[in-house]
């Protein structure tokens, strides 16, 4: 089943060209690691795939053209985690998470007993559940992007798009979120992680998209698009690359030449 569909997808943010001609599609029970320089795009991919930037092209999600769905409708298909870690509401962890359930309710309607299962489970799988009463703004930037990813699990949507998600997290909590993302791919549920960490893209994603300066440059398996080649030229690094457990990892070392990407 193909949850999104992206064709010759362009955005420009004033006058500057940020994404050109990326064309891609999602299935059912894919973890995708969204790879790629500072600037090459992968934030406004995203943002654009959930209507938060203008965009030429087509998108369709689960079947449907998005441009012909409200806000409403693509929530109950897509959950996103951006960027920013904030939390501005001095109110209970367990009240922030809540607001994963609002495209399966009527406006100001009480939770009912799936909503709370649904809530309940989001924040177990997160590590959040003995804070649920903490108030959001005492937590550290880790906890709060813990809730916040807890949020967008309550929110039980078939496509999951993540904006940096390991971002701040140590690293037994990192690889508790890529286990997790791995578990919701063989839930059939699929997730679009952007990733700066070439080494969690590598040993945990079914697939990843490298993006370069807004084009598309590679799209398949970790082992095919993370070649030395490929690191040396996009991000202007060497590095290690081995298998353990029958995965792909890889290490950067150093920068290549005079540090610049080699293009």
């Amino acid at each position: 089943m193909t949850l999104l569909s992206v064709s010759s997808l362009d955005v420009s943010l004033g006058s500057k060209p940020v994404l050109d001609g990326v064309s891609l599609t999602v299935e059912a029970g894919e973890f995708v690691g969204l790879i790629g320089p500072n600037g090459a795009g992968k934030s406004t991919l995203l943002r654009s795939i959930v209507g938060l930037v203008p965009s030429a092209g087509a998108i369709e999600i689960d079947g449907s053209r998005a441009a012909d769905m409200t806000a409403r409708q693509r929530a109950a298909k897509i959950a996103y985690l951006a960027q920013d870690r904030d939390i501005a509401w001095d109110v209970p962890v367990e009240m922030v998470v809540a607001l994963g359930r609002a495209p399966h309710r009527p406006a100001f309607a009480a939770l009912g007993a799936t909503d709370r299962m649904a809530i309940d489970e989001a924040m177990r799988r997160m590590e959040v559940d003995t804070f649920r009463e903490r108030p959001a703004t005492e937590l550290s930037g880790g906890e709060r992007a813990r809730v916040l990813i807890a949020r967008a699990l309550a929110q039980e949507t078939p496509l999951l798009l993540a904006d940096e998600p390991a971002a701040g997290l140590d690293p037994h909590h990192q690889i508790a979120l890529m286990r997790l993302f791995a578990n919701l791919a063989a839930e059939g549920r699929s997730t679009i992680a952007s990733l700066h960490d070439l080494g969690l893209a590598a040993r945990w994603c079914s697939r990843l998209l490298l993006l370069d300066r807004g084009r598309l440059v590679a799209d398949g398996p970790p082992q095919a698009v993370l070649t030395p080649e490929r690191v040396r030229e996009i991000y202007g690094v060497t590095a290690f690359f081995g298998e353990a457990d029958g995965r792909r990892f890889v290490q950067p070392l150093d920068l290549v030449g005079d540090g610049q990407p080699q293009r």
